[in-house]
């Protein structure tokens, strides 16, 4: 059962991760630092895309219309801290 735990925080991690870069690369795509026309930023983008937007549609549906800002990223990261925590405060239930 410590497998299924360990598995379950690299997988949060992981998640973490891709989420921060998809954030991180949406402003420098904005600002014109990044062009998705380049091959490679433009396969990274698009898996992003591809792989975190199953995550952020349901939530982005539940949100109100904010103007063009989007905080699906940042309530996604909220609630993969919260699980977390979740699970390593509750850590002796997989031993």
């Amino acid at each position: 059962m410590l497998t299924i735990f360990q598995a379950l925080l690299v997988i949060i991690g992981v998640l973490r991760f891709f989420v921060i870069a998809h954030f991180i690369m949406s402003w420098l795509i904005r600002f014109e630092v990044l062009n998705v026309r380049q091959q490679f930023v433009g396969q990274v983008w698009y898996t992003l895309e591809r792989v975190l937007e199953p995550i952020y549609g349901p939530i982005r549906n539940m949100l109100p219309n904010m103007g063009g800002i989007d905080l699906s990223p940042v309530l996604v990261l909220v609630g993969l801290e919260i699980l977390r925590i979740f699970l390593i405060n509750n850590m002796m239930s997989f031993v």
